[in-house]
């Protein structure tokens, strides 16, 4: 069976460059996720894979997979698998389960709605968390108030 190594809080603030290739290159583990920063009200992931990642769904929100480098190969419940190469990329809708699959060590960019900023209400859907300060090194990164 897989471990899987998967770190929620973001890596870089704004305004900050990061070096894709070089944050993958450090990764010793099997299968690496690491938040890299947030956009408005998602986060953008970085997952250097290899092996394969348990069924799942993500009840609110779609998943988008950008391959890097690698091969993925993303198994959809009733549909045909999507296998990615470099360059490609594809969206697992919202409440559709899948599993990804990397045969060798793979880099993939993801993108999903930042759970840390919004929780679910009874309905099912997704409501802001009520704004907190994300001042960082005297930036001010705030939420419209």
């Amino acid at each position: 069976m897989t471990e899987y190594s998967i770190t929620t809080e973001a890596r870089f603030a704004h305004l900050e460059r990061i070096d894709v290739g070089q944050v993958a290159a450090a990764v010793t583990e099997q299968w690496h996720n690491q938040t890299l920063c947030a956009v408005n009200d998602s986060v953008v992931r970085l997952g250097v894979l290899e092996g394969e990642f348990h069924w799942h769904k993500h009840d609110n929100e779609d998943e988008f997979f950008y391959v890097v480098e690698g091969r993925l190969i993303i198994e959809v419940e009733g549909r045909p698998d999507a296998e990615l190469g470099p360059g490609q990329a594809f969206t697992v809708p919202k409440n559709v389960m899948h599993r990804p699959i990397a045969p060798t060590r793979t880099v993939v960019l993801m993108v999903e709605l930042d759970k840390t900023r919004f929780v679910l209400n009874p309905g099912k859907r997704a409501l802001p968390i009520p704004a907190r300060s994300t001042k960082r090194e005297g930036l001010d990164l705030g939420h419209a108030r």
